[in-house]
């Protein structure tokens, strides 16, 4: 291959990825947006407003306890048959999920059974969300010449999360607008059911990109691993909790400020969905501008630097957060909801990379998606649920915020034992 089809497949090999992310983290944001919205009032109506809440985010967090399960599923198949066709199949799984979710009857028509469904296909959507992160990243870095531009190369599939929250947000909105007093009874199902626009778009351009040099090298040298995950279980097994460790600071906010905000919101700040919905909208906006510039710096002054500076930034504000939201001006309200994912953008730029390099090649999908996901159990899909209990026992955001600052001295302790292999040669295999 000469050094131009080599730059040209690494740039198709980059949209692909952060395409194919966008499609998929559409569908699971999209779940995360309407919960918060719908879910309390649809699936569980003979319940306080309180115990509503808490019982639609604990089907929440399903899809966060399911994620390793696709991170080792997917892992092992992305190290053993290739990055590409394990990411096709990651998408396939979650559009089609998610599609089922909009057609789930409610319980006035079948009861607690309509709660079970959801339970079930938010399930497999975490399945299907746990193995897309590993083959995205992979596919960009992988493809990505010189080891220089590393960071920015993995930080673009990255976008794939504010890409994906913008969008689900603009859907909810523009069919809440659309519906009105409907939303409750079919507005909110329309967003779900155009998933089937998305993964048509998604295949698309995934079937574009060929397999990445790295694992047909790997291929050619005959050094596959026959069970990945367990091999990187036995000889990896403090980065992988090192890596999920690092993510506290990164995931629980992140599901606080996009998730957690509407129930909080509408239920504790009595402001509108809408008003919700435009200000999470314009934070996906701001996030797609900074995940890439964060993933670049840290190409300049190292992975390690620029996380330190994401988890400080981070800490401090969730306290900034909830002052703000507790101050109650409609303005100030709106301002701090719309910049709260820069801090998020800080650490998710350099996060691909960094966790990405400490894995060997040929365990490399298994690692940084086991790594990566396991984070979902220990923060991300805990975090609305644990927010809501400490908003209901403390009466206080502010309990929140504190929460967010133990998740930041967590990271800070896991990020002091990981290397940072930032301008350094990583193809070799150890």
């Amino acid at each position: 291959m000469t050094q131009a089809d080599q730059k040209a497949q690494a740039r198709r090999a980059v949209i692909a990825a952060t395409i194919g992310t966008t499609v998929e983290w559409y569908d699971f944001f999209l779940y995360s947006t309407v919960t918060g919205l719908v879910f309390a009032k649809l699936f569980f109506p003979n319940s306080d407003p309180t115990t509503g809440t808490l019982e639609a985010f604990l089907i929440y967090a399903v899809g966060f306890a399911s994620r390793p399960i696709g991170g080792a599923i997917f892992g092992h198949f992305g190290d053993r048959i290739g990055r590409k066709a394990t990411f096709v199949a990651s998408l396939l799984t979650m559009g089609i999920a998610t599609m089922a979710v909009g057609v789930v009857p409610g319980y006035g028509r079948i009861g607690i059974w309509g709660a079970v469904a959801l339970t079930a296909l938010r399930f497999i959507q975490g399945v299907g969300v746990g193995g897309q992160w590993g083959g995205s990243v992979l596919l960009a870095m992988e493809w990505s010449q010189g080891s220089k531009r590393r960071g920015l190369a993995a930080s673009w599939p990255q976008l794939g999360v504010p890409a994906g929250l913008f969008l689900a947000n603009l859907a909810v909105l523009a069919f809440s607008a659309w519906s009105g007093d409907a939303f409750l009874s079919w507005g909110w199902r329309v967003p779900f059911l155009l998933s089937a626009v998305m993964i048509v778009v998604g295949l698309w351009t995934r079937l574009s990109v060929g397999e990445t040099p790295a694992f047909r090298k790997l291929e050619a040298e005959k050094r596959l691993e026959k069970t990945p995950v367990m091999e990187v279980i036995r000889r990896q097994p403090g980065r992988i909790i090192q890596a999920a460790l690092l993510r506290m600071v990164e995931q629980a906010p992140f599901y606080v400020y996009t998730a957690f905000i509407f129930a909080y919101g509408v239920q504790t700040l009595s402001v509108s969905r809408n008003f919700l919905l435009s200000a999470v909208l314009v934070a996906g906006a701001v996030e797609l501008l900074t995940v890439p510039y964060f993933g670049h710096l840290s190409d300049r002054i190292g992975r390690k630097k620029m996380y330190r500076i994401g988890i400080v930034t981070g800490g401090i504000f969730g306290l900034v957060y909830f002052a703000a939201l507790g101050a109650g001006s409609p303005a100030l309200i709106f301002a701090v909801i719309a910049v709260s994912l820069v801090p998020h953008a800080m650490l998710y730029g350099p996060q691909a990379a960094l966790i990405a390099e400490c894995f060997t090649g040929r365990l490399r999908y298994s690692g940084t998606s086991l790594g990566y996901q396991l984070a979902s159990v220990i923060a991300g899909g805990p975090a609305p649920l644990i927010a809501a209990w400490l908003v209901a026992r403390y009466q206080s955001g502010y309990a929140v915020a504190a929460y967010i600052v133990a998740c930041a001295l967590v990271s800070a302790i896991a990020l002091a034992l990981m290397p940072d292999h930032t301008g350094k040669d990583i193809s070799a295999e150890f």
